[in-house]
């Protein structure tokens, strides 16, 4: 839905999603999606200001660690039906000392890997570089907002643009050698006040790359705001400046989209604790896939709880995570809970 919805409506779907048989009623478990996501390192050495990982908050909750080749390995073992493995999240995957390691495994096992989510490509091994391409890692998405280093250093702190540019050259370099398209390359751009006037200079960069471009809102609308929201609205493909401005478009949260990972690419982390989606960094869930088994943690009674939350088929549970998010939040007061066939 696109258009803001009327106090009737709203009021409507409260009363179907609030039907008696319907509050305790739980969705299928989602037994064993192909897909999953697993942190590969919650360290980074970049100081971007109003990151919870550069202020070492979210380590209080995930704890500051790296996935161990060893528990990548059995994973992939013990569960033949994963197909593919998104590493990256909250951290720089390119610190995690057993990346060839994990990379060349995946490949030899038919595991597609990908980093979507986000990469800085500071600091990265010259053979990580080439292996990436050997053992055809699918994506990368690289966090550039900007298109000088000047504007780039302004909120990647300690990051060094030229050498962000070279990796991508390598890389480039090492398809070529290997006749390979992999990995596929995106350029993510974060759109702030003091980089907005270079998005168009960024976007013919990363056509001059062969890299995708992807303009990003940011989260924390008090850090260096949007100046020109007309000229910044043309450029986005959403037609919108800020979450804020999407919010009021649309009806929902900027990132609503990330409940599905519940059952489509649920986010495991470095140390097997079950977190359910990328956004949740303050609490686990009380399973954990190397201890309990994968299957048998995407599948728990609380993360199939969570599952019915989320698509309003349950009352908020102050075990669940999900109670405590602000997405879920603008669910209960909307009555706008995702849907799933």
């Amino acid at each position: 839905m696109t258009d803001k919805m009327t106090l009737s409506d709203e009021v409507a779907l409260v009363e179907m999603t609030d039907a008696a048989d319907e509050t305790t009623a739980l969705p299928p478990a989602a037994s064993r999606p192909p897909n999953i996501r697993l942190e590969a390192c919650t360290h980074c050495q970049l100081k971007c200001p109003v990151c919870q990982t550069a202020t070492g908050e979210i380590h209080k909750y995930i704890g500051a660690g790296f996935l161990k080749f060893d528990d990548f390995r059995t994973l992939v073992d013990e569960n033949p039906w994963v197909e593919e493995v998104e590493l990256s999240n909250n951290g720089e995957i390119f610190l995690n000392p057993h990346m060839s390691k994990i990379v060349r495994y995946a490949h030899e096992h038919n595991v597609r890997l990908t980093a979507s989510n986000g990469v800085n490509l500071n600091t990265v091994r010259a053979k990580v570089l080439e292996d990436l391409v050997r053992y055809r890692f699918r994506h990368m998405r690289v966090s550039l907002d900007g298109a000088s280093a000047e504007t780039y250093e302004k909120y990647r702190v300690a990051g060094d643009f030229d050498t962000v540019i070279a990796n991508i050259e390598t890389l480039n370099r090492h398809k070529e050698k290997h006749a390979s398209r992999y990995p596929e390359l995106t350029w993510q751009f974060v759109v702030f006040g003091h980089n907005e006037h270079e998005i168009d200079d960024a976007r013919a960069m990363a056509e001059r790359l062969g890299m995708d471009f992807f303009m990003k809102l940011n989260w924390d609308e008090s850090y260096s705001p949007v100046q020109d929201v007309q000229a910044v609205r043309a450029k986005q493909t959403d037609g919108v400046a800020s979450r804020s401005e999407f919010k009021e478009k649309f009806g929902h949260h900027y990132m609503q989209r990330l409940c599905h990972q519940l059952w489509d690419q649920p986010q495991v982390n470095w140390n097997g604790e079950i977190f359910g989606c990328c956004r949740n960094t303050w609490k686990a869930f009380d399973v954990n896939a190397f201890d309990d088994g994968l299957e048998a943690a995407l599948n728990s009674e609380q993360v199939n709880y969570a599952r019915a939350m989320v698509t309003g088929r349950a009352e908020a549970r102050d075990d669940v995570p999900c109670t405590t998010c602000r997405i879920y939040k603008i669910m209960q007061k909307s009555g706008r809970y995702i849907a799933r066939d």
